[in-house]
């Protein structure tokens, strides 16, 4: 198991408070029933936090220009026909993947191509369930243009998660599977594909990122 690097600065400052806090536990009462029971309740708090960053080691033994591979870790909460309004302005299938905060945090490429379209937005910090945590939480849009076709993924924050990272830029050429960015504690995940998509997932099934396929190409 590998902790992203993302996770490095988080996991230092917890580090650095769980020994002063344990520290000052130690002035005021020694090596005592409190100290020992702070004791543990600091190591479990600091693995619950490297849990947050672990990034498994999930590499694609082929990629498939069929295939739109799953980018996040998490559950599936919604599937149904929309309108996408900020780049494709048609209808889609939209399928959202929810990431509880024991979920990988890592977002991966869906499909190998290249990044035809990206933008911040800033927005509110609505649950990541909320119908409208898609247009009016903030997001970053990514869209990637394959040879099959183009879709739309959308990085969301949510109530807990206040810190979207992204790694890709306008042009840039990508490989289904490679890491596209990272969301800490938690959030939300959507894709907006095209009508014809043929999905492989049903709602609240339980995905992983470069495990489970989401759609395939018509």
């Amino acid at each position: 198991m590998y902790i992203h690097k993302e996770g490095y600065p988080t996991i230092a400052v917890i580090f650095i408070f769980c020994a002063l806090v344990m520290g000052l536990v130690y002035y005021f009462s020694g090596l005592g029933l409190f100290f020992w029971s702070m004791l543990l309740l600091a190591i479990c708090f600091f693995i619950f936090i490297l849990s947050f960053f672990r990034n498994p080691k999930r590499t694609l033994d082929h990629t498939d220009p069929n295939t739109i591979i799953c980018p996040a870790d998490g559950k599936v909460v919604v599937i149904e026909e929309t309108y996408e309004p900020e780049f494709l302005k048609e209808k889609c299938i939209q399928v959202s993947i929810f990431m509880s905060p024991l979920n990988v945090h890592v977002n991966r490429n869906p499909v190998s191509g290249t990044v035809k379209y990206e933008k911040y937005h800033k927005g509110k910090y609505l649950v990541a369930w909320h119908p409208k945590s898609s247009t009016d939480n903030e997001r970053h849009t990514t869209v990637y243009a394959s040879e099959k076709g183009t879709i739309l993924m959308r990085q969301i924050a949510g109530a807990l998660a206040r810190r979207i990272v992204h790694y890709l830029d306008a042009g840039h050429e990508v490989t289904q599977g490679g890491t596209m960015g990272f969301i800490k504690f938690g959030s939300r995940v959507d894709l907006f594909l095209p009508l014809d998509s043929k999905i492989k997932v049903t709602k609240d099934q339980v995905v992983r990122g470069n495990v489970d396929v989401i759609a395939q190409f018509s």
